[in-house]
């Protein structure tokens, strides 16, 4: 789905994105809308276990995993720092 060649899975630690589109196709996917993975929604890369599978991402000031298989149907655009 990587439109922009970005998603959340390919976010940095610290980097933050902004949700552009999501692929609801699965239905895991849809349950993490639930909670917030939604677009416009504003998300950083806090950081991930050894191997980077979990990531763990803050979102509305609160903590979520996700593997790295879900984290690819998000699509972000990534927000520059000072600009």
């Amino acid at each position: 789905m990587e439109i922009n060649g970005y998603t959340l899975a390919t976010l940095k630690q610290g980097q933050k994105g902004v949700i552009r589109s999501v692929d609801a196709s699965d239905p895991q996917v849809q349950r993490l809308m639930v909670l917030g993975l939604v677009e416009g929604a504003e998300i950083v890369h806090a950081g991930s276990a050894i191997g980077g599978d979990p990531i763990e991402f803050r979102l509305f000031g609160n903590g979520i995993s996700l593997r790295q298989e879900h984290a690819r149907f998000f699509e972000v655009t990534p927000i520059v720092a000072g600009g």
